[in-house]
């Protein structure tokens, strides 16, 4: 063997040899541990400790209160009615139809027909039936005499019949020369003018009728057993105005397509300043439920990203409980969240919740059960 491979071969040996070698001490590149800081869960309003080797939570005591669930729906605002006034007969327009955007009141007139000759033809139709009167009550008068034979008689009352007809047909003639809104609202849109000719069926104005002013939306097939008629709403529109009222209708049959329900909300008649075709966000009242009102920021998540909060149960010890989000508070000045899931009155984990872990022990300055 080369004298190389023994040098080899020893300076392996020796430190295998050194490695298998027990040694005790500790290095003085060690840093000593730090003692465990204590976790102390102090009520809302109360002072944090000072002591720097105390970290502190803070907790509250929450109670379940009464909530109702709100479906939420999306649609938009709508006119309870919104219709073409046509005109019924033909003619040419003699007046100023009234302007877009007006308010009008039920029998108000629209637009103006010229009469021509339906003054005349009623004047005629007039006269024919006090002639037909007077042959018919002569008739009668012959007939008790038996003058006049029982034929002539039933012909002259079927003329005077004919006659009253004639007379009614041009009296309509005449009242309808005045097309007149059919209900209160407002002219949405002007269609004619002054000189205009109108034929039979032609439009002469829109009427909108927007008291009350109607939400519509489509209701979803899993939420559609939660609403019921008579149920308050609250809804936001888009520019930003709340306004409230009362489910008045909710279709029996769904859509062929979406597969929703058609809802309609009727708006409290104050609100005056609603326009029709506003995006809405349509808040119903469901079903009432016990509920927790708890700050937003008291969320958080479990090893398995399921939502909830922690808690401090008997004898301090840290729970973690699942909770589901029911609603929120939109009030700005104390703004909050509503949980289901949680059993009877409860010590909320409010701030610093990701500090503890469940089945912690923490210290409090404060009784859990109080």
């Amino acid at each position: 063997m080369k004298k190389q491979h023994v040098v080899s071969l020893a300076i392996l040996g020796f430190i295998t040899l050194w490695m298998w070698i027990p040694r005790s001490g500790t290095s003085t590149a060690e840093v000593p541990e730090e003692p465990d800081r204590e976790i102390l869960a102090v009520a809302e309003g109360q002072p944090v400790s000072e002591d720097p080797n105390v970290i502190s939570v803070r907790a509250e005591r929450i109670g379940p209160e009464p909530y109702v669930e709100q479906v939420l729906v999306r649609g938009r605002t709508r006119a309870i009615r919104h219709v073409q006034v046509r005109a019924e007969q033909a003619g040419r327009i003699i007046s100023n139809p009234v302007a877009r955007g007006a308010r009008v009141q039920a029998g108000d007139v629209l637009c103006e027909i010229a009469t021509d000759d339906r003054a005349a033809n009623l004047n005629e139709a007039v006269a024919q039936r006090e002639r037909a009167q007077f042959e018919y009550a002569a008739a009668v008068d012959l007939q008790a005499r038996n003058l006049q034979s029982d034929v002539a008689v039933a012909q002259l009352k079927a003329a005077l019949e004919s006659s009253e007809a004639a007379v009614a047909r041009a009296q309509l003639a005449v009242a309808r020369t005045r097309i007149v809104a059919p209900f209160d609202g407002v002219i949405e849109t002007r269609s004619v003018e002054v000189g205009d000719l109108l034929n039979a069926g032609t439009v002469c104005a829109s009427v909108l009728d927007d008291s009350p002013m109607l939400l519509v939306g489509l209701v979803p097939e899993q939420e559609v057993s939660r609403i019921q008629i008579g149920a308050a709403v609250d809804g936001l529109l888009l520019n930003g105005q709340r306004v409230t009222g009362t489910v008045t209708f909710l279709s029996a049959a769904a859509d062929s397509v979406s597969r929703s329900y058609r809802i309609e909300v009727e708006v409290d008649p104050s609100d005056q300043t609603i326009r029709e075709g506003i995006t809405t966000e349509i808040l119903v009242d469901a079903d009432e439920v016990m509920a927790h009102r708890i700050p937003s920021s008291a969320l958080t998540l479990d090893d398995n990203g399921d939502i909830g909060v922690k808690l401090i149960e008997v004898g301090n010890t840290v729970a973690f409980r699942k909770v589901n989000i029911v609603g929120d508070d939109t009030n700005q000045l104390n703004p909050g969240i509503w949980v289901t899931g949680l059993q009877g009155a409860v010590t909320l984990v409010t701030v610093g919740q990701e500090i503890v872990f469940p089945g912690q022990t923490v210290g409090a300055n404060f009784e859990w059960d109080q």
